[in-house]
């Protein structure tokens, strides 16, 4: 299989059985911030989002990890009690080398998840992370990521992954 496909895809962050995670052993949960938790228009996440992220790093470790810049981290995380971190350079290994320092996880007890196959699903697969694609929470995406979503599609339509159809 492709190191671009997930080893899990479903609707949205909420739809993620992170009960299973936990019992499964993963220590350490990475989301991707834009189009993943939040779509690029936000400034702030939304009281759901923020409530739901911070009751869930009550039970597991989660971080915040993009590749936006400082400021527009910051903004949107600003109620999320979690590590975040801005300009990780994915799908580069440097924000996994970050945290597995800080944290001393082990990269098999780590989950990635996002809405892009090219930085997300590509840097947690080369690493051995579980991978969980999620769908962009909207159609409106940076410019760097218009040109990504151009080969996801090629990469799709190879690997028959159709939004809509997720499996585990």
């Amino acid at each position: 299989m492709s190191l671009f496909v997930p080893k899990i895809y479903v609707k949205d962050i909420y739809s993620i059985d992170y009960k299973k995670l936990i019992n499964d052993g993963y220590k350490l949960i990475i989301f991707d911030l834009d189009n993943t938790i939040g779509n690029i228009k936000e400034k702030i996440c939304d009281k759901k989002t923020t409530n739901f992220l911070n009751n869930l790093n009550k039970d597991i470790k989660i971080i915040v990890a993009s590749n936006s810049r400082k400021k527009r981290v910051e903004e949107f995380c600003q109620k999320i009690e979690c590590d975040k971190y801005h300009f990780s350079l994915k799908p580069t290994s440097k924000i996994l080398l970050k945290i597995k320092s800080k944290y001393n996880i082990d990269y098999d007890k780590i989950v990635i998840v996002g809405d892009q196959l090219l930085t997300d699903m590509f840097l947690g697969n080369r690493k051995g992370l579980l991978t969980i694609l999620v769908d962009q929470k909207d159609v409106k995406d940076l410019k760097i990521t218009q040109f990504n979503r151009k080969i996801e599609n090629i990469i799709k339509k190879k690997y028959k992954l159709k939004k809509g159809e997720y499996y585990r």
